[in-house]
């Protein structure tokens, strides 16, 4: 087939000017070309929009932590099922299509089973969470039943009952003190070793998965996350502060740890962020990878601690 724009211009017995040439008078204009329009990532990474979102988080973590309980379940339980969404919306990119809707509602339940009725209330919430998934997708299309199923189970457990361990957490003596230093050594884990690595990263840790992090960011996030740990236990709990630095060296394995995972996922489902929905940020996901390892790793440690 011959290509349309080397034909003969009909009625004038010319063609189009090339590149390089003067347009032959009475010759059709050259079309301009069509520009590439690219979505941009985490909201443009715009710093005052960041810091604006920040704000509000925190604002709103603290009013919940000290001051009004359900405002903590309700933040946890809109977090995870937005993080379920944004799981699943991601996963689509692979061809697993998960049914958003018993899943979302799911993953909004599980936090807030274990806020009104602590672990019996989780794992009954995860029962039946997943039977609904599961009758809802039998209901549906069978192409596909298995991987849709196991992508909703990836993304309940994964987002909905890690966060839930969270209002675990804060149940137990002196809990919403926890919950915060939890919170504070993940995201000083984050913030030192983002500094340390923009400065002197210079040796990646895992290059086919984040080729960004490097060894000496993990340093950083290592010294971070001791400094911040024994911090809060002297000054808000009122622990050793060998304690704090124990803690601190275990979160931030284990934020580091969920740093990596939803790296490796966004890597293989070929994906820069989870969402946009936090101007600055990126999405739900994004914010809270670290956290949702962080928060098992740190319930696991104050159990321990009060045994000794």
């Amino acid at each position: 087939m011959s290509d349309p724009s080397r034909a003969p211009h009909r009625g004038t017995g010319t063609s189009p000017a090339s590149p390089g040439q003067a347009p032959v008078p009475g010759a059709p204009a050259a079309p301009e070309p069509a520009r590439r329009h690219t979505a941009p990532s985490r909201a443009g990474r715009n710093l005052p929009a960041a810091v604006g979102v920040a704000a509000v988080l925190i604002g709103t973590l603290l009013v919940g932590l000290f001051l009004q309980p359900l405002v903590l379940a309700l933040l946890a339980g809109v977090a995870s099922g937005i993080g379920v969404w944004e799981v699943g919306r991601s996963l689509r990119f692979r061809g697993i299509h998960i049914p958003r809707v018993p899943a979302v509602a799911a993953g909004m339940l599980m936090p807030l089973a274990a806020f009104a009725g602590e672990g019996e209330a989780l794992m009954m919430a995860v029962i039946v969470g997943l039977t609904l998934v599961i009758v809802w997708r039998a209901l549906g299309r069978r192409e596909g039943m298995i991987l849709s199923v196991m992508g909703s189970v990836f993304a309940l457990v994964w987002v909905g009952f890690l966060l839930s361990i969270a209002l675990l957490l804060y149940h137990t003596e002196g809990g919403p003190l926890k919950v915060l230093t939890v919170i504070l050594v993940a995201v000083g884990s984050d913030t030192f070793g983002y500094a340390v690595g923009v400065v002197w990263g210079r040796h990646p840790m895992a290059p086919r998965i984040s080729p960004k992090k490097s060894w000496e960011g993990f340093a950083g996030s290592l010294g971070g996350s001791v400094l911040v740990g024994v911090l809060c236990a002297v000054l808000l709990l009122d622990h050793a502060w060998w304690e704090g630095a124990v803690l601190g060296l275990v979160l931030v394995c284990a934020a580091t740890l969920g740093d990596f995972s939803e790296s490796m996922v966004k890597r293989e489902l070929g994906i820069k962020d989870m969402g946009t929905l936090l101007p600055g940020h990126g999405g739900v996901m994004d914010r809270i990878d670290s956290i949702l390892f962080a928060v098992p790793a740190g319930y696991l440690l104050f159990a321990l601690f009060a045994a000794v």
